[in-house]
């Protein structure tokens, strides 16, 4: 049963209804660390550029609990860590006269996104493209041209091999585009799961170990999928994170501002019942998941915790109302993105002291590109509370 076809596509809502679905863990059993996670987000992204085995080995020797792949698939059905499809912003691949053919546009979640596609090439192609860093005015190029873009295989192979137990924490991207919005640069469908496709390698590297592996998405159904079907079939059941954008009802990019499996399944007339089954009415924004209802039904469907976006939780001086609110049933709560940059702190806090906040507020882990002040932040605020 594919859930992203339009036969059987639903519409998540907020009153609850029985639910269908298995009972998601319980919270004795999802990954009980003694202290918050710092998790290194596309590894040590604020000193190499981002999703290379030089980043993730970085956060690795930094002391991360958890390193993060996005994944992207490429034409011969290989995932590979990139955290977009388009590949032009993080490699060299406009330098490569041999696949300037390959420059096009393409509608990827509704956003018009002109570049190179990761599915538009093998992974043998992919492999003679090198990094480079997202954001050179700030970060610097240092490092750009000295890697190359890691298989998920790779980054699971990394995560064995550390001295210390590491978890990996990949992410699904643009699921509904790769299941059935997609096309080739020949205009074929794409047609892949991205969700089996990551069960499929996490079960052959047998790196099946619970507490070493979650999976995140900014969409629903493809981890109510994972949760019903790809898991079971597998044998395995890893935590799910439910990824949430924009909580604030300000306006913002609908990108930001709703899943967008749920616009696109509205938009293609889906049975909506089928593939959220256990809401009853229509929500509009992330910030409508943010209900006690749908929380709840969150919990019980298929999600082990929810990964919200640290500005909207840290936009007032106390914490928002989300992080109890979610564990209140029973579900953790994963912050990102923290940065040292200045720009990207909120309200002018420090880096620590948005750490502070975040774990005083409940937060059981956050995303950083800083592993080693993200590391230092929460032991000592674990010191505090443990003198």
């Amino acid at each position: 049963m594919n859930l992203f076809l339009p036969t059987c596509l639903a519409i998540v809502a907020t009153t609850v209804l029985t639910a269908t679905l298995p009972m998601a863990d319980s919270p004795a059993d999802a990954h009980r660390h003694p202290d918050p996670i710092v998790i290194g987000h596309r590894g040590a992204s604020g000193y190499r550029p981002e999703h290379t085995l030089a980043s993730y080995r970085l956060a690795i020797e930094q002391g991360a609990d958890v390193i993060e792949p996005d994944l992207v698939v490429t034409r011969d059905g290989v995932l590979i860590a990139r955290h977009e499809n388009e590949i032009g912003g993080t490699t060299d691949v406009a330098q490569h006269a041999e696949f300037a053919s390959r420059h096009t546009t393409k509608t990827v979640d509704g956003v018009a996104v002109t570049g190179w596609f990761a599915e538009d090439f093998t992974l043998a192609e992919i492999k003679s493209l090198r990094a480079r860093e997202r954001l050179p005015q700030l970060r610097g190029t240092a490092y750009d041209g000295q890697f190359d873009v890691p298989t998920f295989d790779e980054v699971i192979a990394l995560a064995q091999a550390s001295p210390r137990k590491v978890a990996i924490y990949p992410e699904t991207k643009h699921p509904t585009y790769f299941a059935v919005e997609g096309r080739y640069l020949d205009g074929k469908p794409i047609g892949r799961s991205l969700g089996r496709l990551l069960i499929d390698a996490l079960v052959k590297a047998k790196f099946v170990e619970r507490e070493r592996v979650y999976i995140q998405s900014f969409e629903i159904a493809n981890l109510v999928e994972l949760k019903r079907e790809i898991m079971p079939q597998a044998g395995v059941d890893f935590p799910l994170m439910q990824l949430m954008g924009d909580l604030s009802r300000s306006g913002g990019d609908a990108d930001f501002a709703m899943p967008y499996d749920l616009r696109w399944n509205a938009a293609h007339g889906g049975d909506f019942a089928a593939l959220y089954p256990g809401l009853t009415s229509r929500p509009s924004r992330y910030a409508d998941l943010a209900s006690p209802a749908t929380l709840r039904w969150m919990r019980q469907s298929y999600a082990t915790g929810i990964a919200p976006w640290k500005d909207d939780l840290l936009r007032e001086a106390t914490v928002h109302g989300i992080v109890a609110a979610a564990k209140a049933q029973g579900l953790r709560v994963h912050a990102y993105t923290l940065r040292t940059e200045t720009q990207y702190r909120t309200r002018g806090l420090s880096y620590d002291e948005e750490v502070r906040a975040l774990l005083d507020g409940g937060v059981d882990g956050f995303f950083t590109d800083n592993p080693d002040k993200g590391v230092a932040a929460r032991d000592a605020w674990v010191k505090g509370r443990n003198p």
